[in-house]
């Protein structure tokens, strides 16, 4: 008996551009907080607003990934996308009304897990595309989630610093129901042929990862580049704020459409994977976070930041397709689950990147961080030049 599930329509170019238009819309939801921490720390009169606040919201999506995603692989698609969506517009109103850090916190960490709709969406994208444009549809729909997160900043940057930190969230809800409604429209009903049951679900999860050292590797190198990029969206508002540059929230929030460069990078990076494989990209992608920390910790000006985000969002962005098209060939019918696996490590990575750089900022402010930043792409790319060399990154196309 086939475990495969039931065919589905092709992937057409409107379906496949609103897809990647609701993935940005989805997860730019655990940004819009990063420029806005001053200004919700102040609000609040709580200093702890900005180390926790990014860290649970991330850590929310993380156990959203881990106990949501996997249903896409027992669920009907289409509904399950247009429900989560509606879930998230509801936690972005608790969040928006919340009198203190723990409502705030609680609001965080259920917005975060809601927001892996984002996730839902991706690989649904895989299984309508063709398997030689695969690759191709993940850069395409992973382009729509870097712009979500990078663009999400500029717009939470501009909106706390003229109306505040709340309407930022009141805003975030109709834009919540927008890509709802947009999902319900453009969408194919999808059913697995032999859905599991919940606890099935979760349970072969451990066995999937025990089984693919390839996952593992994927998983474990885009937590390092993660948590590097988190490190320094977390603290970048702390660094402009520091003479000589003394800038706010709103310049904070602009790096974003500076970051947004890398973002044209997906689709080619998921091209190139489609033919030469995902191994070399990957490793381009680590030198290249690399690379961004050395500008970074030796500029103090502003031109140093803006060419350092440009190719730290260019070496994550790149290294996240590759991993993604490595990870999607290795199972058809476990795609939710791959997702699943991969996304929670390397959310992880980021959660405890946004933790760790709030600490080396306390202690050793700037330096500190870029000493942080710079050394995990260094294991990630010692990792994936050793995935390249070993023959563990060879790929089947399905």
């Amino acid at each position: 008996m086939s475990n495969h599930p039931m065919p589905a329509p092709p992937l057409s170019k409107a379906t496949l551009y609103s897809m990647a238009a609701a993935t940005g819309l989805a997860v730019a939801n655990i940004y819009y907080n990063q420029p806005m921490l001053g200004v919700m720390s102040n609000s609040l009169h709580d200093a702890r607003v900005q180390g926790w606040i990014p860290t649970l919201t991330q850590l929310g999506y993380a156990a959203g990934l881990l106990f949501l995603l996997p249903l896409g692989d027992m669920l009907e698609r289409r509904r399950l996308i247009v429900m989560q969506f509606l879930a998230l517009a509801a936690a972005l109103m608790v969040a928006a009304i919340a009198p203190n850090l723990a409502a705030l916190a609680v609001a965080s960490v259920a917005l975060g897990a809601m927001a892996t709709v984002a996730q839902q969406i991706v690989p649904f994208a895989t299984l309508l595309a063709a398997p030689k444009e695969r690759g191709a549809a993940i850069g395409t729909v992973m382009s729509g989630l870097l712009t979500g997160i990078l663009l999400s900043r500029t717009l939470a940057g501009v909106v706390s610093s003229v109306a505040g930190w709340r309407t930022m969230f009141w805003l975030a809800v109709p834009i919540a129901i927008i890509g709802a409604a947009l999902m319900a429209r453009s969408l194919p009903t999808h059913h697995p042929r032999h859905p599991m049951r919940y606890g099935q679900l979760l349970a072969s999860l451990g066995k999937l990862w025990l089984n693919e050292p390839v996952l593992r590797r994927a998983a474990f190198i885009q937590a390092l580049q993660f948590a590097s990029f988190s490190a320094f969206w977390t603290t970048l508002v702390l660094r402009l704020a520091q003479p000589p540059l003394n800038l706010g929230a709103a310049a904070a929030g602009l790096f974003g459409i500076v970051g947004a460069v890398g973002v044209a990078m997906a689709p080619i990076a998921g091209r190139i994977a489609d033919r030469k494989g995902s191994a070399p990209v990957i490793a381009v992608g680590a030198a290249a976070a690399l690379l961004a920390w050395i500008i970074f910790g030796a500029s103090t000006s502003l031109i140093g930041l803006v060419g350092g985000v440009i190719v730290l969002d260019f070496g994550v962005q790149i290294s996240l397709v590759s991993n993604q098209h490595l990870i999607y060939g290795l199972h058809p019918e476990y795609k939710s689950r791959l997702n699943t696996l991969f996304m929670t490590t390397m959310f992880v990575g980021g959660a405890l990147g946004s933790l760790a750089a709030a600490s080396a900022w306390n202690a050793f402010g700037w330096t500190g961080v870029s000493i942080l930043g710079g050394a995990l792409p260094v294991i990630a790319l010692v990792m994936s030049v050793l995935h390249w060399r070993s023959g563990l990154a060879t790929e089947s196309v399905h």
